[in-house]
């Protein structure tokens, strides 16, 4: 196996290092990894939603606010369309919670059994017949014009709020809520579902404020080197820049009506300051003959925040985090961040209870793999804390069962100890078994619904063992019949819910794209396509678009729908096509090595680091490190009375002062070969907490091996 050591420049690794007051292992684990911008750096180093993007970028987004506000008022019935997947669950969930603390009578629905994805017209009518006025949609709606367009002729309006990339026509929606739509005016499109609701969630609360809409100008005047007077002006609404200006005035000799900040200022809102008396002063010796009327922000500010007492705005540009980050900030800058953070701290909705609904924000994205960049990393990192915290009565019971009290949780924890559970509702056709649990309101409801969680569980995990023992010599048939290309399964009796997970293991058994197809009880065709990274399935279903209803995904993952005439000319048009199929062959397996650790800093400390860099994900590998001439101790087979042919080993890592234990998974057949106890090695990586019987001890799980 290959190992990739990357490099990063002396320069960048010591700039980072400084600038930020880094350890040197992480300034260069961040150089290594392209992290160099200080606004990327932010989302790595800060953890306080205060550094989240401001939802009202969004340019529907009082338009979404205001639509839902109507429908309070006007006690209407409202319908929210989910999805079945953990985004889906958790984005409806939330809403759905979300509407009803607001007072509105609100139905949901997802696809349950073989129904497509999003909602048809069918659904339409029967919540019509309801008397529902107004549908919102989450993780779902951007592709659904024509089943909108037919809402609105029975008079109801659709709020949209979806991740998906969005077709050529929008739907005809009050409000479309998609960082990923042209011109959504939102700067960060890695949003899931469930991290687009929980901004309408913020949005929502905030236009039940007395600062909804709230125009104000925030103002600042500073006398330069030069002898003049530098003025800086902004004006807001629900804290969103709509205008700025900044000039310098000669004290005394610019005319009122030459002035641009004068003309700035003359719009009849009010101006606010912090330090009236010095402010007044310095426009005063701008403009003697002008009198600008401005309010102090001062006392309401040391009212709630402490750090600003007798603190100047100079000397407060100096101490804050925010300006850390981007190194051209004003000292206006400040007195926005220090009015957005006074508005926080006086409202509980929008921060300290907001925060509560996190924990399955973090679900939701990181179940999504959405990349674990930007403020993705912010929402998962405080969502984990969440569910460390344990407050959502609703998931006690849930994360007794899974063994994740009292313990740190991680995203990896997530992906493999709450993900599966949740996403088996929705496999097995019924995700409202998991929407229902996420919604009760008292633990013996919740308990019962995640025991019948943990059930369909175990039934998809004996129908996904059921099919592979079954259809394992079809698929390898299929793999060697065209030459190792393409593996093609179809079964009628393949669940729905697992052809995805089906296709991804014969993907990786076969490492060759892989696609499993089944039929519905209505006769329609359904399929997942999975592959390795040579092959884009996205691209390849886009040449067969003729004999598809649906198609989607990406570049090692997609699906589609057509019925149960065309898939058998999709079938053979596909097998006709294997030998003109072009794929790359694979590279060799390779490791990226993040840091070489020396024996001097190879300590118990290196978990700080690791911790920091979490939450992992897409975008986001776990780090791998690599030590030299490491010495293996005490190597023995692990062994495992449900698994006589265990092929894991267990060992030490003796390296400088420290003894590691360590697991390295499926090597078994490489002691004695490749490596023996007591060997001098060089060791590939991941160190990680290990959780045992209450106790939390470091461990390494190994990547690859190499005797010095």
């Amino acid at each position: 196996m290959k190992w990739n050591n990357k490099k990063a420049s002396v320069e960048v690794v010591r700039s980072l290092q400084e600038k930020f007051n880094l350890p040197l292992i992480l300034a260069q684990i961040l150089a290594v990894r392209g992290v160099r911008d200080p606004e990327d750096v932010k989302y790595y180093l800060e953890k306080d939603i205060s550094f989240l993007e401001n939802p009202f970028l969004f340019r529907d987004m009082d338009s979404f606010a205001d639509r839902v506000l109507d429908a309070v008022e006007e006690k209407e019935r409202v319908h929210v369309f989910g999805d079945r997947d953990v985004d889906g669950i958790t984005s409806t969930a939330l809403l759905v919670t979300e509407l009803r603390r607001m007072g509105l009578t609100v139905s949901w629905s997802v696809p349950m059994g073989d129904e497509p994805y999003a909602f048809s017209r069918e659904a339409i009518d029967k919540v019509h017949e309801e008397g529902t006025t107004l549908c919102l949609t989450v993780d779902c709606g951007i592709s659904c014009a024509a089943e909108i367009a037919y809402a609105a002729t029975l008079g109801i309006d659709f709020l949209v709020t979806d991740h998906h990339i969005a077709p050529p026509v929008l739907p005809e929606a009050c409000a479309i809520i998609n960082p990923r739509i042209p011109d959504s005016g939102y700067p960060y499109n890695g949003l899931a579902g469930v991290g687009v609701v929980a901004k309408c969630i913020w949005a929502l609360r905030f236009a039940q404020t007395k600062y909804y809409k709230e125009r104000f100008i925030l103002l600042h005047s500073m006398p330069t080197e030069g002898g003049t007077i530098a003025i800086e002006a902004v004006k807001l609404e629900n804290l969103v820049q709509t205008d700025r200006i900044a000039e310098e005035v000669v004290p005394a000799l610019l005319s009122a009506d030459k002035s641009r900040i004068l003309k700035f200022l003359d719009c009849g809102l009010p101006v606010f300051v912090l330090d009236k008396a010095g402010e007044v002063e310095q426009l005063k010796k701008a403009f003697p003959r002008v009198d600008i009327y401005v309010q102090d922000l001062r006392a309401d500010f040391e009212k709630v925040l402490p750090a600003t007492r007798g603190r100047s705005l100079f000397e407060l540009s100096g101490a804050s985090r925010f300006g850390l980050y981007s190194p051209l900030r004003s000292e206006l800058d400040t007195l926005i961040g220090l009015y957005a953070a006074y508005i926080r701290i006086t409202t509980p909705s929008i921060y300290r209870e907001y925060i509560k609904i996190m924990d399955l924000v973090a679900i939701g994205t990181i179940s999504d793999l959405m990349p674990m960049t930007g403020e993705n990393r912010i929402l998962v990192r405080t969502g984990l804390k969440q569910l460390e915290k344990n407050e959502r009565t609703s998931l006690q019971g849930f994360l007794a069962m899974q063994n994740l009290l009292g313990r740190q949780i991680s995203g990896t924890d997530v992906s493999w100890q709450i993900s599966p559970l949740i996403n088996a509702a929705g496999r097995m056709g019924q995700p409202d078994v998991a929407i229902k649990m996420l919604l009760a309101e008292n633990r013996i409801e919740a308990d019962s619904l995640a025991s019948r969680l943990q059930e369909l569980n175990k039934e998809r995990q004996k129908a996904g063992e059921t099919c592979w023992s079954r259809l394992y010599p079809a698929a390898r048939k299929s793999w060697e019949d065209t030459g190792g290309k393409l593996v093609l399964v179809m079964d009628s009796n393949i669940p729905r819910g697992i052809t995805g997970i089906f296709a991804t293991r014969l993907e990786k058994a076969f490492r060759s794209p892989a696609m499993v197809i089944t039929q519905t009880q209505d006769s329609r065709a359904v399929g997942s396509m999975r592959s390795p990274k040579n092959f884009n399935c996205h691209n390849f279903l886009q040449g067969y678009s003729d004999l598809l209803d649906d198609y989607g995904g990406h570049n090692f993952a997609g699906g589609f729908t057509t019925d149960s005439v065309r898939i058998q000319t999709f079938v053979k048009r596909v097998m006709n096509d294997v030998d003109y199929m072009d794929i790359e062959p694979l590279e060799e397996d390779a490791i990226d090595i993040d840091a070489v650790i020396p024996e001097g800093l190879f300590t118990e400390g290196i978990i700080k680091i690791v911790d920091m860099m979490e939450p992992y994900g897409e975008a986001n590998p776990t780090l791998v490190f690599e030590i030299k001439g490491a010495t293996i101790e005490n190597l023995t087979a692990m062994t495992n009375q449900k698994d006589a042919g265990s092929n894991h080993l267990r060992m030490n890592i003796s390296y400088g002062s420290y003894k590691w234990p360590a697991v390295f998974w499926a090597a078994g057949e490489r002691a004695g070969r490749d490596f023996c106890d007591g060997d001098r090695v060089n060791v590939a990586f991941r160190l990680g907490h290990n959780y045992f019987r209450g106790q939390d001890t470091l461990q390494l799980t190994i990547q690859d091996i190499k005797r010095v």
